[in-house]
């Protein structure tokens, strides 16, 4: 079940550098794409950064609404990860093709990715040169929502391997999070 995540603690949900699956739609048409360049900045108003290159469907539907998802794909949904990662929205219905589900969101137009064990809901803040020079969006997280197995009480909790998160280390190959450690005490 998916719960909401208050607004000034969304930044934990991508906190450990976890791969995302970016979700974008305009004019009756949807994207999914994977990125692994995702990061936090900010926590009130929360904000987020992405790199999206301008040579994609992704980016070509990001621009046309100002709104994207980044979602939070587990360990159960790598080879849908490694499937839009390597084909072109502009030549394949990735939802169709790797049998992934769209789920309406709350507060944007693109929707949300069905499985996922977190989700972001973003509005761009528009910063043309820099998203023309480094591809880089930056945007407000406007609603924010996570899957209570995996995610409450503002931790993140991974007892299911099949649930863990996704972290993509280059040449094909991903880690998955492990075991979470206490910090020691007095530090």
């Amino acid at each position: 079940m998916r719960a909401d995540v208050p607004l000034a603690k969304a930044y934990l949900l991508l906190n450990h550098g976890p791969v995302t699956l970016v979700t974008s739609a305009s004019g009756g048409r949807s994207n999914v794409m994977a990125a692994s360049w995702a990061m936090p900045l900010d926590f009130d108003p929360p904000k987020v950064a992405v790199v999206i290159d301008r040579n994609t469907l992704t980016r070509e539907l990001v621009d046309a609404s100002g709104e994207f998802v980044l979602n939070i794909p587990p360990r159960a949904l790598a080879a849908a990860v490694v499937g839009v990662g390597n084909a072109s929205g502009r030549e394949v219905d990735k939802w169709a093709r790797f049998g992934l589900e769209p789920l309406a969101a709350a507060r944007v137009g693109a929707p949300l990715v069905a499985g996922c064990i977190a989700w972001l809901e973003c509005r761009v803040l528009p910063e043309r040169a820099v998203e023309r020079t480094y591809d880089l969006f930056l945007a407000e997280v406007v609603a924010a929502s996570a899957d209570e197995r995996v995610f409450r009480q503002g931790r993140w909790h991974f007892e299911d391997d099949s649930l863990r998160s996704l972290h993509y280390v280059a040449g094909g190959q991903f880690f998955t999070t492990g075991t979470a450690h206490e910090s020691a005490p007095g530090r």
